[in-house]
């Protein structure tokens, strides 16, 4: 059996649902009551955080690729970052890294591509919304992003590390998110949503709204987790 290694703790509450994902969806596939091996190193947001609201990017590299060694030297055969934001620097760590790391961005892509969507809309933390990391990675397929206009923005991002990230879920809060949704159906045309923040998942549960599909990334990562647990 393959051990996958998790870097948690971006945020905590994004890390529980991974790891009953992960469990849930692999004792789906795999019917004789047996249990992944999962080894989950829980690191500290506000050090990663303020390397990445300084701009440090080369540090916040350094840092996750630390972390990321541990994993290796606890012996897993593969990793991920259990948060859409450290994908800003994914590509560097995964270029240092002694274990193969399997990419949320990369997932989700291949998510929308088989629902055939063409221009979607994008909510995250401020980094993911403004960042280059989605929209590089969906351009190869054909895919365009949509971000939120900057005042909707603020908002999803105030809410996500204020709120979201302390497991503070308000019925308000989603109200507005979908109403940003909305507007950027009318507005902008969207076909869907990708919640870029694994923290969103938390909040925006339903896998539609007003015909639109909303993606998951959380679990759509998770469902690659445990595809590569089992390959």
């Amino acid at each position: 059996m393959k051990t996958v290694g998790i870097i948690g703790g971006i945020g905590p509450e994004s890390t529980i649902e991974y790891y009953r994902l992960i469990i849930a969806g692999y004792r789906e596939r795999q019917t004789d009551g047996s249990y992944p091996s999962i080894i989950i190193n829980s690191i500290n947001l506000t050090i990663l955080l303020g390397l990445i609201m300084a701009n440090d990017l080369d540090q916040a590299t350094d840092h996750l690729v630390n972390e990321v060694q541990k994993l290796a030297r606890a012996g897993v055969d593969f990793g991920v970052i259990a948060a859409g934001t450290p994908h800003i620097v994914f590509n560097e760590v995964r270029k240092r890294s002694a274990i193969p790391l399997v990419s949320i961005v990369e997932a989700a892509g291949e998510a929308a591509v088989k629902l055939k969507l063409k221009k979607i809309a994008l909510f995250g933390t401020r980094f993911t919304m403004q960042g280059r990391f989605y929209p590089d990675v969906f351009a190869k397929a054909g895919i365009t992003l949509v971000v939120p206009e900057a005042d909707e923005q603020t908002y999803i991002h105030d809410k996500y590390m204020n709120d979201l990230v302390n497991g503070i879920i308000l019925p308000e809060t989603r109200e507005r998110l979908l109403a940003i949704l909305d507007k950027m159906k009318e507005r902008d045309g969207v076909e869907g949503l990708i919640l870029g923040g694994t923290e969103l998942s938390l909040i925006l549960r339903d896998t539609d709204h007003n015909g639109m599909p909303i993606l998951d990334t959380t679990r759509i990562h998770a469902e690659r987790i445990v595809a590569e647990l089992l390959s």
